[in-house]
């Protein structure tokens, strides 16, 4: 991307740039998905796309930052499915994240034993609307999340997704000075962890809206109450509550679905939940997560 269009993309976020941002929000809201079909893609095989595969795949997250893809490759465990998928699609910097196995790939699966287990992740239990890694420093900043799905569950373990462009665009509309507040690099702070006395991670403060250098614009969230700590002011608490409102409310532009073996998400790291789940002896829900420090498609 060549700086001019870099400027371009990055002054769609410029709170001082409205004529930007009102052509980027309607060329958003008009090219954006009706439903969670349109950002279905079939596939033959996830490790080697065709360019007509990779092409759609590109071009949903152009859309709204976000695919599905669907495969016959059914519950076959093979990790090198999502690492190959995401190095095709630009994806090659994987965070090794503190529960990651030692390739940087977490399984999601439930952990009857050992320190995953006191992760709500590695339960059965259900997810509020997040963004990944965001208690990960800004240098290390994931954009981009994979999931692929060997296993479902018997039932539950549904994922609502909700493109973060569209939650700025509600907020903005709603009040400027909210989005303001959240680009405050104090907005949100992840306290330290704090193993047998040990600060296993320093406490992390950072803004809930970014733009990186490509102007792309990127989200650090979470609506847990507990480790977490919002800068106590009048505006911050403003824009909070606007923010809870709008991931409150029922939305046209939320999509909920679940993974079937062999499909998968890849997104520029959107806001998703999980729903409870129930395993049974026939189905034990297994989803392997990547993340990566590349937007979807980078070069």
């Amino acid at each position: 991307m060549s700086r001019r269009m870099d400027a371009q993309a990055g002054a769609a976020f410029d709170l001082a740039d409205e004529t930007a941002y009102l052509a980027w929000r309607a060329a958003k809201l008009a090219r954006f998905p009706k439903t969670l079909a349109e950002l279905v893609v079939e596939v033959r095989d996830p490790r080697a796309l065709s360019s007509g595969e990779m092409q759609a795949l590109l071009e949903c997250c152009k859309r709204a930052n976000m695919a599905i893809y669907a495969s016959p490759a059914g519950s076959d465990p093979n990790k090198e499915i999502p690492r190959r998928l995401g190095l095709q699609l630009g994806l090659r910097d994987l965070d090794p994240n503190y529960l990651a196995d030692d390739d940087g790939i977490s399984p999601l699966t439930v952990a009857e034993r050992g320190t995953r287990g006191e992760f709500i992740p590695y339960t059965n239990r259900g997810i509020k609307w997040h963004t990944d890694g965001y208690y990960n420093p800004g240098e290390r900043t994931v954009r981009a999340v994979l999931l692929h799905c060997v296993e479902r569950a018997e039932t539950g373990g549904e994922n609502e997704l909700f493109d973060h462009e569209i939650a700025y665009i509600q907020l903005r509309d709603r009040n400027p000075q909210h989005v303001r507040a959240l680009m405050a690099g104090d907005a949100m702070t992840i306290p330290a962890r704090i193993e047998g006395g040990r600060i296993e991670r320093p406490a992390q403060a950072g803004p809930v809206f970014s733009v990186d250098a490509g102007g792309f614009l990127h989200m650090r969230y979470t609506a847990r109450a507990l480790s977490i700590e919002w800068k106590k002011d009048t505006a911050t608490d403003a824009a909070l509550a606007a923010l809870e409102d709008i991931l409150g409310a029922a939305s046209p532009w939320v999509f909920r679905g679940r993974l079937e073996p062999g499909m998968g998400l890849v997104s520029n790291n959107v806001l998703h939940t999980r729903t409870p789940f129930t395993d049974s002896p026939r189905h034990q829900r297994l989803i392997y997560r990547a993340r990566y420090y590349q937007r979807v498609g980078a070069r």
